[in-house]
């Protein structure tokens, strides 16, 4: 396994629990399709949440959430529009970004968060 592919994973699971302590419920990780992936699909009351995990060791260069750029974001709502298909809901669809800093990669201790609910422009 890759070490971006590593540190993906482990963006990932830090955010899935980051969620569960909001009382989300995680549906999927790493779901892919022909369209594109998601990096978590969530759900809680009101909405299924798709999540797109961005880590970076800083916010130097740019914040990782300019990483999200438009043709992203269309690739995430078609890849989205695919799982209601196969998946219906009458939950609220939402698409949120959970930036995750982490200096030292996957042996940072305290990794700084900034999730973002309904993202997407």
């Amino acid at each position: 396994m890759g070490n971006s592919k590593l540190s993906g994973a482990w963006g990932e699971a830090l955010t899935a629990e980051y969620l569960r302590k909001k009382h989300y419920q995680i549906l999927a990780s790493g779901y892919r399709c022909r369209f594109g992936e998601i990096d978590l699909i969530a759900r809680d009351k009101k909405y299924l949440v798709f999540v797109e995990v961005k880590l970076r060791k800083s916010a130097d260069f740019a914040q990782a959430m300019e990483y999200v750029d438009k043709r992203k974001q269309d690739r995430i709502r078609a890849t989205a529009s695919f799982y209601l298909s196969e998946h219906p809901t009458a939950l609220q669809p939402r698409f949120d970004v959970m930036e995750i800093y982490a200096p030292e990669g996957t042996r940072t201790r305290c990794p700084e968060f900034h999730y973002m609910e309904d993202a997407f422009e």
